[in-house]
């Protein structure tokens, strides 16, 4: 029996991208909603209470009236949104972090995708953390390069526009008030006792991005130089599919550089160890559409199905 799946919000960047996903797969059957009706609450409720799994693919405030409307207690939720990603009862869509996370997942009647930027920074610290590689009160920072498709479709028209400011031509910082809507996953997820201090910047290209985090040798409880460190996120990420901890020495293949486009249009998450023993950093590069968007949405169906984890992704 196929499963029943509903896209509400499939206009958006998201959404569009996990609608995509499904071409060619016979294991569902997906409910489409008329166009003249998608803001229509009675029929998305019909919808939604229809499907056996609803992606929310919309803003948060909208993303929360559409959980509202689930009346049908077998239908499952995957939001893509920032509503629900610290809320109790929702479950962390980032299963390789834990078997905790995973199992999770796989069982729960309501699922959060991560954040984009959050994807990268988690990665590297949820396992410091989680070792007692550092405390939760360690000040972490971090910068993030990202393509402009992470803005969705306003920022997308505004970097594809013909009529655009000189200044989209170069990277740009933002979140300067550090007030970023994923600061708080960002601090929750990995139990830490202050946000970190946050630095994105968006360039020109479509997709892809760099999370990257710094670390002080002497702040560490243990593991404080790169080889060390790096044989330990090899061991904690053994045999996860969608993330590779590379060997020391591979961004010497792209001449010492790791780009923000690097991973675009894969969906699994690489991770880099670089730096000395004073001064160690993490880097995560991955498609900010990707694992940091619809790739991890699909995941976390798959492990709800209980099929191929990568099924209908591109590792």
């Amino acid at each position: 029996m196929k499963t029943r799946i509903f896209i509400d919000g499939r206009e958006g960047t998201t959404g569009l991208r996990i609608h995509e996903r499904f071409k060619g797969r016979g294991d569902v059957e997906l409910l489409t909603v008329d166009a003249q009706r998608r803001k229509d609450p009675e029929e998305r409720k019909r919808l939604i209470n229809s499907s056996d799994i609803t992606f929310l693919c919309l803003p948060d405030d909208a993303a929360r009236e559409s959980v509202g409307l689930v009346e049908n207690e077998r239908v499952r939720i995957i939001d893509t949104s920032t509503a629900h990603r610290t809320s109790e009862g929702w479950a962390y869509g980032f299963p390789e972090l834990s078997q905790g996370h995973r199992q999770a997942v796989a069982e729960g009647k309501r699922v959060a995708v991560p954040g984009c930027h959050a994807t990268g920074f988690i990665s590297l610290v949820y396992p410091l953390t989680a070792a007692g590689i550092v405390k939760p009160d360690y000040p972490f920072s971090s910068f993030s390069l990202t393509g402009y498709s992470g803005g969705g479709k306003k920022m997308i028209g505004e970097y594809e526009s013909t009529e655009r400011a000189e200044e989209y031509d170069a990277p740009r910082e933002y979140g300067l008030g550090q007030q970023h809507k994923h600061l708080k996953e960002m601090k929750h997820i990995p139990g830490l006792s202050r946000e970190p201090l946050f630095s994105p910047i968006v360039a020109d290209y479509y997709s892809g991005m760099v999370v990257s985090v710094p670390l002080y040798g002497e702040l560490m409880e243990k593991y404080a130089e790169p080889a060390s460190l790096q044989a330990f996120f090899q061991e904690y990420y053994a045999g996860q599919r969608f993330i590779r901890v590379m060997d020391r020495g591979a961004e010497e293949a792209a001449g010492g550089m790791l780009a923000g486009n690097g991973c675009s249009g894969w969906d699994g998450l690489r991770i880099f160890i670089t730096g000395s023993r004073d001064r160690l950093l993490l880097t995560a590069q991955f498609d900010n559409l990707g694992k940091g968007a619809s790739g991890a949405a699909i995941q976390c169906l798959n492990i709800m199905l209980g099929c191929e984890e990568d099924r209908g992704l591109n590792l």
